[in-house]
Parts: structure tokens; C-alpha cells; sequence
């Protein structure tokens, strides 16, 4: 697979609101990302088998993985500010910035599991996020997994007046203005259940994950299979 190391922004596929390249790359110094790596959905994979991780930012899940002994890992993101992050920290890692997204330049069936922590909630748009889906559902082999982790709708009255806020301004309840800046989105069950219908879920977890703006939201974590070829 051949990566480049600049994403041309007349190619991509995403709008902007739904890559904000220029936000995660003023972001790239300063941000933490905290969504937790539950390793026994991973204890079925091989440490040599091809894995993704798709919007990897700085890196953190992928150092994660290569701590546990896994040691084919790729990482794309669309933030030239994050990859350029991700090589300081860790030189000797395969990441590059993705060239059209959600386009991958990689073959069908490429990768046994495929990581998307955080991303749907960077990607607020429904046509853009089915896109990424789509895609993520190319490149894994039969039988391969996607592991999800994001948030969920918050039910507090934050999170609800802005929601409420900005329901006139873009398409879906959940989708938000954060204050620095950034575009996001919260999902209901029901919408994360929709953009994986063509996929085996095999687990679920609810958990408290710490957001990059130093609130604590209701994460969700979705370990869906590709099915088998019959």
C-alpha cells in the first residue's frame, strides 16, 4: 500500500465540515485523546496481522497496539498536523496524512481489523460518515473486525442546549459547535446500529471517556464483524 505524505485538499471527497483539516491541525500540539484500547476484543487476532487505524491522529492507539506485540499497523489521518505529531513521537511508525477521504489507496480485503476511535464525531455529516463506513467495509477481509469507539447522545443540559442550538444550522440532532472551534457529533444507539447494518455486532461497552475539551461524556464501543464469504 502506497501512502502520500500531503493531502492535496482539491481531492478530497469529505466537505469541509465533515474533514476541518485546518481545526486538527491547530489542534495537533495541543490536544490528548482519550479513548481507552479494550484489549480482549483484540485477544483473537494475530500479532502479525494487518491492522488500521483509521484517523489515528498522534498515534496513541497505535503505540498502545505495538506495546501489546502487535507489529503491522498503518495509520492515516487527514490532519497533516497530527501525522506530523505522530512521526515525532514515534519515528518508526507507518502513518501518513489520507490523500481523498475517505478514499483508502489499498486493495479489498487488505486488513484483519480496522480501528475508528473518535472519528464519527469529527465526521458530523450522514452521507459523509456512510462514505467512511463504506470504505472501512472494503479494505477488511471477511471475518475481519471494526472496532468503534465514540460518543454517545448526553442527556445533560450542556450537551442539550447544544444540540438544540444548532439543530437549525446542520442536519441532525446531536451534531454541536464546540467552543473552540470544531464541528462534532453525538450519535444515538439507533444511528450507530444504521451505519453498521452490514456488519456482525459481536460486542458492546458503555463507558466514561475524558473529551479532548476536558469534559466527561458517555463513550460507546462497538466490536462489529464483517461477515464470512459464503
Amino acid at each position: 500500500m502506497t501512502i502520500s505524505g500531503q493531502a492535496p485538499r482539491e481531492a478530497s471527497a469529505m466537505s469541509d465540515l465533515d474533514s476541518q483539516v485546518p481545526y486538527w491541525d491547530a489542534a495537533a500540539a495541543t490536544k490528548t485523546f482519550t479513548h481507552p484500547l479494550h484489549l480482549p476484543w483484540l485477544d483473537g487476532i494475530g500479532r502479525h496481522a494487518a491492522i488500521l487505524d483509521y484517523g489515528c491522529g498522534y498515534g496513541r492507539t497505535m503505540a498502545d497496539l505495538r506495546r501489546s506485540g502487535f507489529d503491522n499497523l498503518t495509520g492515516v489521518d487527514t490532519s497533516p498536523g497530527m501525522i506530523a505529531r505522530a512521526r515525532r513521537l514515534h519515528p518508526t511508525m507507518r502513518c501518513a496524512v489520507l490523500d481523498a477521504p475517505p478514499a483508502l489507496p489499498c486493495p479489498d480485503a487488505g486488513f484483519t481489523a480496522v480501528l475508528l476511535f473518535a472519528v464519527l464525531t469529527c465526521v458530523p455529516g450522514d452521507d459523509a460518515q456512510h462514505r467512511l463506513i463504506g470504505e472501512l467495509y472494503r479494505v477488511l477481509r471477511p471475518g475481519g473486525v471494526l472496532y468503534v469507539s465514540d460518543l454517545l447522545l448526553q442527556h445533560d443540559e450542556r450537551n442539550r442546549s447544544r444540540y438544540e442550538s444548532c439543530a437549525g444550522r446542520y442536519a441532525g440532532y446531536g451534531v454541536f459547535e464546540t467552543g473552540d472551534g470544531a464541528v462534532c457529533r453525538h450519535h444515538s444507539r439507533e444511528r450507530l446500529s444504521t451505519l453498521l447494518s452490514r456488519f456482525e455486532t459481536v460486542g458492546t461497552r458503555t463507558i466514561p471517556v475524558p473529551t479532548m475539551n476536558g469534559h466527561t461524556s458517555t463513550g460507546i464501543q462497538i466490536l462489529a464483524r464483517k461477515p464470512a464469504a459464503t
